[in-house]
């Protein structure tokens, strides 16, 4: 490796350590399904994550699985936009373990909201998972590195909609309001 290469290296490691601890969401990817915004912390190098169980984030939908891979997407805190995009190896967090009680002390202060405060950790560990994602590489993007696309992606199916045709008797409705 030369030296500019491991220079490079450092910068991205700062980087996606800096971002990922400073933005409140990060969007991650799997092996399936399309980019879904997350809460985390970051923890020892990582990003820790909780999920899939009542209540909590829907990871399964995303394809993280215990061994494979995610691609992490963080945001600038200052100005909103993409900021640095990174390659991450998933491993989930067996319950009750060493490394499991020191993420899980960590996501239960992030946790807005819970209904059950107290008793967080047993339920996470009979319903959820805690998945941690390490960088493995270089960041895919970064500043001076990003691509020329907008990354626009059409929004999921929902049955909400905001669009519908207007009822033929508003505009009547509406004028009869108004004096004059």
């Amino acid at each position: 490796m030369t030296e500019e290469t491991v220079s490079q290296a450092l910068l991205d490691q700062a980087l996606v350590e800096e971002a990922t601890k400073k933005s409140g969401l990060i969007w991650v990817r799997g092996a399936s399904g399309p980019a879904r915004a997350l809460w985390h912390v970051w923890h020892d190098g990582a990003v820790c994550l909780v999920g899939d169980g009542t209540g909590e984030q829907p990871l399964a939908a995303l394809g993280l699985t215990d061994g494979g891979t995610a691609t992490v997407t963080v945001r600038s805190k200052d100005k909103g936009g993409r900021l640095v995009a990174w390659p991450a190896a998933v491993r989930e967090l067996p319950p009750g373990g060493e490394e499991w009680q020191a993420a899980v002390e960590e996501l239960k202060g992030k946790r807005l909201n819970a209904p059950d405060a107290d008793t967080i950790a047993e339920r996470w560990a009979r319903e959820c998972r805690v998945l941690r994602l390490t960088p493995t590489g270089e960041a895919e993007q970064r500043p001076g590195r990003m691509p020329d696309g907008s990354h626009a992606a059409p929004p999921p199916a929902s049955p909400a909609i905001t669009r519908r045709p207007v009822p033929a008797a508003l505009p009547k409705l509406l004028r009869r309001g108004r004096k004059g």
